[in-house]
């Protein structure tokens, strides 16, 4: 399934987007990247079967933090389930994306006018080959969940390297997720 350009959306839109402020369960904390200790920007809102993934990256000093790796801390993907509402935004640190832009599900066997941002589900399309992460919890593989481009205009835009792929993954029995990117 693709994933278009579905236009604007409102900053806390429960549906798939890009941008805005995350949905978030009562007592969540904001991530602060691992590397510089700056707080994270959110990137994503996908709500799936397995509950709401939520994408955060580093965007604070771009290319300074290794933002690309799965593990190195400096981004985080969230599995939220349950009663959510939008969460508060630090102050300080690149933590938004300009603008918010909505998701719009799209059949990958028929054509579109609309920009292709992202595609749920199949088999990632690996840039430097695979870097399937495994689950903190039980060190099997996650599962591919979505694939996003950086964006489609600099305000929409996450820093991806110039031109690369963000990937999403969970393990649903753990209740992970982790992202990375390649370019």
């Amino acid at each position: 399934m693709l994933l278009v350009h579905g236009g604007k959306a409102v900053d806390d839109a429960p549906g798939l987007r890009t941008g805005g402020v995350p949905l978030v369960p009562e007592g969540f904390t904001w991530p602060n990247c691992r590397e510089c200790g700056g707080p994270m920007l959110f990137f994503a809102h996908l709500p799936l079967e397995a509950g709401v993934i939520a994408v955060f990256l580093c965007q604070n000093d771009p290319g300074m933090c290794d933002d690309w790796d799965a593990t190195a801390g400096a981004n985080r993907a969230f599995v939220f389930r349950g009663p959510l509402s939008p969460a508060t935004v630090p102050t300080e640190g690149e933590t938004l994306l300009g603008a918010v832009t909505a998701l719009r599900p799209h059949p990958a066997d028929t054509p579109t006018t609309e920009p292709v941002l992202g595609r749920l589900g199949g088999e990632p399309h690996w840039i430097q080959g695979d870097e399937t992460p495994g689950c903190p919890s039980c060190t099997g593989p996650m599962a591919f969940t979505a694939e996003l481009e950086e964006g489609a205009d600099f305000e929409t835009s996450a820093n991806f390297g110039g031109g690369g792929l963000g990937y999403v993954f969970h393990c649903r029995p753990c209740g992970e997720a982790a992202f990375l990117w390649q370019r």
